[in-house]
């Protein structure tokens, strides 16, 4: 029974493609208005509307999956986008960090060729931490005892003076900006050379005040506040800065009281130091024997010692 089906279906099959080859010949072999070109044209006029019909409903279906296919591609290259984004977001970020530290480096290393800091060993040092509220304004440096670092070394960077170290650990050290409530340096306004002191704006910490000014004094708006290379005559500060290290640009000058005193806006962005340089000093160095001579003076010494030291700082050349 099986073997006859089997035998009727080739035979089916044989008819069929008999069939189709003697079609094919004669169609190819008429002209082309003959019979089966006819039969064609009709049949393609009956099966044309339910094509269109059948495409215009499957149409949204085909839509459909072509923006699935559409959107999975679309996600796919969102995703490396986005990979690409952060990689490259990661590269600027490094790069934007890089290329400012070597600006700081490259800042420090022509103030360095300008001052007279022959009496100092520069040390730079990288930021590692700042604790600023508005009385106490330090930063951590990553450089400390073992990098020859002492108490109390003037700090600056390439655009001026940064302030001093207030503490010192064998491989770190903290660093008290001049914007801090416990600093006080000796500085002279540039034109003039007029001598003041230097501390922070009480009430306003981010800005800095010049103090103790001869009531002639003439000071303009704009003109340059520097270092004098003194230390301070009353004791409070003894830290040794070199003369002429730029601090800041007067901004207001105060004329209510025997002393006159001016505003002065700090030359180094004190809110993103990514660079500094303690200026340490060494041997028998004018610095090293002011620093010795201060701390043997204390703070209770007397106004003709306190000028002592001044005139060694002078006379030394130091800051």
């Amino acid at each position: 029974m099986y073997d006859k089906t089997v035998r009727r279906r080739r035979v089916v099959l044989t008819l069929l493609v008999v069939l189709s080859l003697i079609l094919l010949t004669a169609y190819f072999g008429e002209s082309s208005g003959g019979g089966l070109h006819s039969v064609q044209r009709g049949f393609l006029t009956v099966i044309s509307p339910v094509q269109d019909g059948a495409n215009k409903v499957l149409k949204p279906v085909r839509d459909l999956f072509g923006w699935v296919g559409d959107t999975l591609h679309a996600k796919s290259q969102r995703d490396e986008l986005i990979k690409q984004n952060e990689r490259l977001t990661k590269e600027l970020i490094e790069n934007q960090a890089n290329n400012r530290a070597y600006r700081e480096l490259l800042k420090l290393d022509n103030l360095d060729h300008e001052l007279s800091i022959s009496d100092y060993r520069q040390v730079n040092a990288t930021v590692v931490g700042e604790s600023p509220n508005i009385w106490y304004s330090t930063i951590n440096i990553d450089k400390g005892e073992s990098s020859g670092i002492h108490l109390n070394d003037p700090v600056i960077n390439g655009e001026g003076v940064v302030g001093k170290v207030t503490q010192v650990a064998p491989d770190g050290a903290q660093v008290s900006l001049i914007t801090d409530s416990n600093i006080a340096i000796t500085v002279r306004i540039n034109k003039t050379g007029v001598i003041g002191m230097l501390q922070p704006k009480v009430g306003d910490p981010n800005d800095l005040l010049v103090e103790y000014l001869p009531p002639k004094t003439s000071v303009n708006v704009g003109e340059y506040v520097e270092t004098a290379g003194t230390v301070s005559i009353d004791g409070q500060d003894t830290s040794l800065y070199p003369p002429g290290i730029p601090v800041g640009q007067v901004t207001s000058v105060n004329l209510g009281s025997p002393y006159k005193s001016v505003n002065v806006h700090p030359r180094a962005d004190l809110h993103n130091l990514d660079v500094v340089q303690v200026l340490t000093h060494t041997g028998n160095s004018t610095p090293a024997q002011v620093s010795s001579l201060t701390a043997s003076l204390g703070t209770g010494g007397s106004r003709a010692s306190g000028g002592a030291a001044q005139s060694l700082a002078s006379a030394g050349g130091g800051g």
